[in-house]
């Protein structure tokens, strides 16, 4: 089942792939997660693989920022993501089978001045899905976090800024991420991240001051 708000790339996906149900819907909205999975009920299927991928960012000082913006992103990327990992996990502990990908990202590993609450609310992501990764492992069921730093999507073009030429050197294809992921996800690794730089990256925060990784995420955000 694909799942997105609009409705034209997602027949065209499924399509594609053959053997896809596409469903429209904006996981924004409140009440949008419950309604997936009374369709997924409706249709007698059953979720063996979750992949949280939905999500925004907003690039800005946080004072200056739109409020119900802001509730909108942390609603999606936090409180969509965790209710469709409680809707679908405990049917999954009963099977002792399935597993769950949520999409963190680098920014989890460090404060970031610039895009404030979307940085904050990747590192509940991370958090959310590595306590998850152990409270399923026992039940034969995987959880992992993916971590990828900068990609070749639409993100920009929603966040507010466009990338540089330096940022698009380092962009990593989107088809290798969604690989390492799910090659994490069967080896059930709590986290995975993408690219040697972004592992180099998100490894130096753990020793760096924090006073300095916050600079620097503020002096590529601002």
């Amino acid at each position: 089942m694909l799942v997105a708000r609009r409705k034209d790339r997602l027949d065209a996906l499924a399509a594609e792939l053959g053997k896809a149900r596409a469903v429209a819907i904006d996981l924004s909205i409140p009440g949008a997660a419950a309604e997936l999975m009374a369709d997924i009920d409706n249709a007698g299927e059953q979720v063996e693989l979750l992949i949280n991928n939905a999500g925004f960012g907003l690039r800005g000082y946080f004072a200056n920022q739109d409020p119900a913006r802001l509730r909108q992103m942390i609603d999606l990327n936090c409180g969509v993501l965790a209710e469709l990992c409680r809707t679908v996990l405990p049917q999954m502990i009963e099977r002792r089978s399935g597993g769950i990908l949520n999409v963190a990202s680098t920014a989890a590993f460090q404060p970031g001045p610039g895009m404030a609450v979307y940085y904050a609310t990747k590192a509940f992501v991370l958090s959310l899905s590595e306590a998850l990764h152990e409270e399923a492992k026992p039940y034969g069921v995987m959880v992992s976090a993916l971590c990828p730093g900068p990609t070749r999507t639409e993100f920009g073009d929603v966040a507010g800024f466009s990338e540089s030429a330096a940022l698009t050197r380092v962009s990593m294809e989107s088809g290798p991420v969604v690989r390492k992921g799910l090659e994490a996800l069967k080896n059930n690794r709590a986290v995975v991240i993408t690219g040697g730089l972004n592992k180099a990256v998100a490894f130096s925060t753990r020793f760096a001051p924090r006073f300095i990784a916050r600079k620097i995420a503020g002096a590529l955000n601002l």
